[in-house]
């Protein structure tokens, strides 16, 4: 697993540590690997979910930091979406 991953699986760990999460999220981190939120927890995976994004590193990390507006990168193309729109946006809710 690289570091950007675990990097990711804590901040993300944190991040919904209380949120109401009944929905699966897979996080594409081009290069790097995936991460998953599902009703379990945050996991190093790269199973199927309700809805995937992928995003390089650096827009990825920025995501997180809150340097990058989620919705800012999806209209640029640096973010892309696959699965349910709506539950992209609730976890864009929880994670701000």
């Amino acid at each position: 697993m690289s570091d950007v991953v675990t990097a990711a699986v804590a901040a993300l760990t944190e991040k919904t540590a209380d949120a109401d999460i009944d929905f699966s999220v897979r996080f594409n981190i081009e290069g790097e690997g995936s991460v998953r939120i599902d009703p379990e927890g945050v996991s190093a995976d790269d199973s199927e979910a309700d809805v995937t994004m992928t995003a390089d590193t650096e827009t990825f990390q920025g995501i997180m930091s809150g340097d990058v507006n989620p919705t800012s990168a999806f209209m640029t193309g640096k973010l892309s979406v696959d699965g349910d729109m709506g539950l992209a946006m609730k976890l864009g809710a929880i994670l701000s």
